[in-house]
């Protein structure tokens, strides 16, 4: 995995575009020898264009399973997505959307579900972040643009996908090391992510009898498209230099994480859980 600094860069537009990024992001899980573990299955990835998103995808066609990506508006990265996980062999849908809506998501999923059939694994991954140095003057349309992306978009997925979810499905939440550790220039996105880790709690705990597991994910710093997007280009070149191991983990070392708790072949008795892919950094709770 790449260990060099990254240099100065940003992006203006949130959540960002993985093919402006220099360097690249380790996204197409080049090294990854699938083992049919999802062999047939049918997977949902929201965020799936780029990223941590893009990894997960192509690892999880790697491992035998069809695969569709929901994402904003980046239809580039989107496409390359869509190529990579095609190239595996596997059925890919690709749709954009605001997933911030709830009559959206309830349309995209029945979407996934018309060209799939159903869906057995679900990854809610979508997020974005904005920078405050001043919570006093956090913009109250920043904070409920943020809520509507990370949590409530979560939860209007998971709703919608659920009525095509049986036995032996799994949910995989992406949540973050913010949400443990805090941070005070992303205030609303740390505590959407705090919110994420009650939300799959009680989901385990809900959807128990019904055999599907729910878990979730904390990354700590990923070099993917939303650190230029959020970041000024001074902190970006500085992104994951703090971390124990002193770099920004890649793309393709958070997704085996992804691919583990999805598969009942690995994770048949973790429900209610979060992995901690962050460089070292020990996280309790």
């Amino acid at each position: 995995m790449a260990d060099t600094p990254q240099p100065p860069q940003s992006q203006s537009h949130q959540p960002g575009i993985e093919a402006e990024m220099e360097p690249r992001p380790e996204s197409a899980m080049a090294k990854w020898k699938g083992s049919g573990k999802l062999s047939g299955k049918v997977a949902l990835v929201t965020g799936g264009d780029s990223g941590i998103g893009r990894a997960v995808a192509i690892g999880f066609a790697k491992e035998g399973a069809d695969v569709a990506i929901l994402y904003l508006d980046e239809g580039q990265d989107a496409e390359e997505t869509k190529r990579l996980i095609e190239a595996e062999g596997r059925r890919a849908v690709a749709i954009a959307g605001d997933i911030g809506d709830a009559q959206v998501c309830d349309i995209l999923v029945q979407r996934v579900v018309a060209e799939l059939g159903r869906i057995d694994v679900l990854v809610n991954n979508a997020a974005e972040q904005h920078v405050c140095e001043d919570f006093a003057e956090i913009p109250t349309e920043q904070v409920e643009r943020t809520f509507r992306t990370n949590i409530l978009g979560m939860m209007w997925v998971t709703r919608a996908a659920l009525k095509h979810m049986g036995e032996g499905s799994a949910i995989v939440n992406t949540t973050s090391i913010t949400a443990y550790q805090g941070n005070p220039t992303l205030i609303d996105y740390a505590s959407t992510k705090g919110a994420i880790v009650a939300f799959t709690r009680s989901l385990a705990k809900s959807l128990q009898n019904r055999g599907i597991r729910v878990n979730a994910v904390a990354p700590g710093p990923i070099w993917t498209p939303l650190i230029p997007a959020s970041f000024s280009a001074e902190r970006t070149a500085e992104h994951g230099a703090q971390a124990p191991m002193g770099r920004p983990g890649q793309p393709d070392e958070v997704a085996p994480a992804y691919i583990f708790l999805a598969s009942n072949l690995d994770s048949s008795y973790i429900s209610g859980q979060v992995i901690h892919p962050n460089g070292g950094t020990v996280v309790n709770g």
